[in-house]
Order: C-alpha cells, then sequence, then structure tokens
C-alpha cells in the first residue's frame, strides 16, 4: 500500500503560485482590484475632505468670532441711553488701545437717545417725504475698521472732524435706501431735530455689527456736544487671530487703568472645541459612506475569487493528489485575494490622496490629511482581501482530490 506524503510549501512556492494564479488572467484581476481601489480611495477622499472642510468651517467662523474682542462698562442700574459710570469708557479708545500687541483695529460705539425726526428737507414740506424714524449712532474713528465695515460711495469721517465737531454723518446702506440718498456728488443733508448734517459716506457692509447698516452714524463729539452723549456704551476691538484672550486681559487696563474693575470684557470662546466637534461630526458622516463603499469592494472580490475557485477545480484536484495539503489550498487562495486587497490599498490611497488635494485646489482650501491614513490603506485592503477570501479559500480547500479532478476535467 503507496503513502501519499504531504509536500513541503516553502515560501517562495506561495509567491510564485500567487503570482501565477493572479496573472493567468490579468483583466480579471485589475477588475476585481478595482472594488478595493474604489473603495479604499472613497474611504481617503471621503475623510480628507471632511478633515479639510471641517477646518474650513471653523476657520470661516473664526475669521469673524474668534478675533473679536468686546468691552461694556458694567452696570449700575441707571437709566437712559448713555454710559452713566463716569469715567469708565472714554471715546479716544484708538489712542489706548492700538498701540497693543495684536490689536487690529478698535472704535467705540453709543446710541444717540431721542435724536428726533430725521428728514432730508429744511423746512415742513407736505409734498415731502414724512419723517424717518432711525437709529442714530456716535462712534469714534476707528468703528468702521473694528466692525470690518466696507464704504460703498464717499468716505469715513476721521479724527479732523472729531476734533473740529464738524456736523457730519456716514449713512448705513439700508438708511440711505429708506432717505432716498443714493449719489453724494452734490453734498446731500438730512436733519436730524433741527441739527442739519452733511452726508460724507455710505457703508455697505458691517459684518461685526450688521445695525449699523440699518442707521445714521455721528462723530462721538457733535454726539456729545449736541446730543449729551458724553461716553460710549461699548468698544468693538478686532484682533489678530489667537490674540483676543491676551487682548481681553489687557484692554480694561489700557481702557481705564485706575478701575478696570469696571468694565465688562467679552472674548470669544476657545474655538479647538467647535473645530473639534465640526470635524468628528463630518468625518462620521463621510467614514459611513467610504466603508460602505469598501465593502462593496469586498464583495466584488469575494465573489471573484469564488468564482476562480470553480474554474480552477482541476487545478486543485491535480495539486491535492500531488501531496498539497488543505492548508496549502487555503493559504494560496488567501494570498492572492490578500495581494489584490493590498494591490487596491495603494492604488486606493493615491487616488485618494489626488481627489483631496485637487477638491481643495478647486476650492482654495488648504488639504489636511492624516498622515497615518494613506500608510495604513495596504493593511486595510490586506484586511478586506483576507476577510473576503476566507470562505472562497475554506471551500477550495474542503475539495476532495478524485472529486476535484472529476469535476475539472
Amino acid at each position: 500500500m503507496a503513502i501519499r506524503r504531504h509536500s513541503r510549501f516553502k515560501l517562495r512556492d506561495l509567491f510564485d503560485e500567487c503570482l501565477a494564479g493572479l496573472f493567468a488572467r490579468p483583466a480579471r484581476t485589475l477588475l476585481t482590484a478595482l472594488g478595493t481601489v474604489l473603495g479604499i480611495a472613497s474611504l481617503v477622499a471621503t475623510l480628507g475632505i471632511s478633515r479639510t472642510a471641517g477646518n474650513q468651517i471653523v476657520d470661516r467662523f473664526n475669521e469673524l468670532s474668534a478675533t473679536q474682542v468686546t468691552v461694556r462698562a458694567r452696570s449700575n442700574g441707571s437709566s437712559g441711553g448713555t454710559n452713566r459710570t463716569g469715567a469708565a469708557l472714554p471715546w479716544k479708545v484708538e489712542d489706548r488701545l492700538d498701540r497693543l500687541n495684536g490689536v487690529v483695529a478698535s472704535g467705540a460705539i453709543a446710541d444717540v437717545p431721542n435724536p428726533g425726526g430725521i428728514r432730508t428737507v429744511p423746512v415742513d414740506d407736505p409734498s415731502a417725504p414724512r419723517e424717518r424714524v432711525l437709529p442714530v449712532f456716535a462712534a469714534s474713528p476707528g468703528l468702521l475698521d473694528a466692525v470690518r465695515g466696507g464704504i460703498s460711495s464717499g468716505r469715513w469721517f476721521d479724527s479732523g472732524h472729531v476734533a473740529r465737531e464738524d456736523h457730519v454723518v456716514v449713512l448705513g446702506s439700508d438708511a440711505a435706501a429708506q432717505l432716498g440718498i443714493d449719489r453724494l456728488r452734490n453734498l446731500p443733508s438730512v436733519f436730524i431735530g433741527d441739527v442739519q448734517f452733511t452726508v460724507i459716506g455710505i457703508i455697505d457692509a458691517a459684518p461685526r455689527d450688521p445695525g449699523l447698516l440699518a442707521g445714521i452714524i455721528m462723530t462721538s463729539s457733535v454726539a456729545s456736544s449736541r446730543f449729551g452723549v458724553s461716553r460710549p456704551e461699548r468698544v468693538v476691538i478686532e484682533t489678530d487671530l489667537g490674540a483676543a484672550s491676551l487682548i481681553a486681559t489687557q484692554a480694561a487696563t489700557a481702557l481705564n487703568p485706575n478701575a478696570p474693575e469696571s468694565l465688562s470684557v467679552a472674548a470669544p470662546a476657545d474655538p479647538a472645541r467647535a473645530r473639534e466637534g465640526v470635524a468628528n461630526d463630518v468625518n462620521q458622516l463621510f467614514l459611513l459612506l467610504g466603508l460602505v463603499s469598501l465593502v462593496v469592494g469586498a464583495i466584488g472580490i469575494a465573489n471573484v475569487t469564488l468564482v476562480t475557485v470553480m474554474e480552477r477545480t482541476g487545478e486543485i484536484g491535480l495539486r491535492r493528489a500531488l501531496g498539497a495539503s488543505r492548508i496549502h489550498i487555503a493559504v494560496q487562495f488567501l494570498a492572492e485575494s490578500m495581494a489584490m486587497g493590498v494591490i487596491g490599498g495603494i492604488v486606493g490611497a493615491s487616488v485618494g490622496i489626488l481627489v483631496v488635494v485637487a477638491v481643495a485646489a478647486s476650492r482654495q482650501w488648504t488639504p489636511v490629511l492624516d498622515v497615518w491614513l494613506p500608510l495604513a490603506a495596504p493593511f486595510v485592503g490586506a484586511a478586506v482581501g483576507l476577510i473576503a477570501g476566507l470562505y472562497p479559500s475554506l471551500r477550495a480547500a474542503r475539495l476532495e482530490p478524485v472529486e476535484a479532478l472529476r469535476t475539472g476535467t
């Protein structure tokens, strides 16, 4: 009775058999690996785009909120529209704040209480538009830059207008539309109560204080002498990104060194938690989409590997008859499946990185991608190939030599 010896299956033999199996039908191998390529590429691209988009969202948020510091006088229970806390807040805030390292611009503002009706003609004319009720503000020269304002026509008042107490005003775009003023070539005037003011500018943007667009802005000196607004209600400070917390600790002392405790400083919260929250939410959404693509690729590998096992039944029977063990057959098909997964992981990671860079460049964003993600992609592909090829390889290993030879002939 002859005893069949099991062959010794070396690593080199496994490598040769794996290559032979992959290149026997190169078109099928490429199409099979394409599923993993798409899955890994989707995973890398979605995670990269989500990180990039999350950073961009938070950066846009930071541009407005993380660089603004607001200072107010603490209330002492008095009523009325003006600040009644003594010398808590001065009007000349630019002289005290702009010298601080990290301050981009600063300005003071206050509401002008009960300014009277606003009209564009000096006398009561029944045919003229009726008086308007519009908000009136007193401001220092630096307010426009502090609120990131934009001038659509004319100019903003400067320290010379303030020193001379010139009767000039700047209109918000909404207020100008209500008053029917769209050109400044003829030096239009508005009457606030019985006081005439020349319109020298129209602002069309104030992201930090949109309410300015609906009102009329006069100089602090005229507001003080004509309407009794002796102190500003709040100070707006524009800072460099990252300097807001430092300026918040210095602003009160700079504005009122004798009683800094009389001022309330509002600084933006640390955006790190908001950044993390946005990134996590977007990552989870796109990670789910990437995993779905990866599962589709794994199913493709499993299907094609199973078909390959059925087509190579005769080969499996012949190898078993020559002494190959069940584990040799299983390892060979697992190796082929893992090889397709590794190839798909490498190519997919490259494609995913290119997609992230292309999307970021088209949107003029800074691409953000975790370093570990493309490095882990081949291992993820190998794991996908291993899982996908597990059942086909076990089925191939269970084939009996006689049955395999009979079926394969």
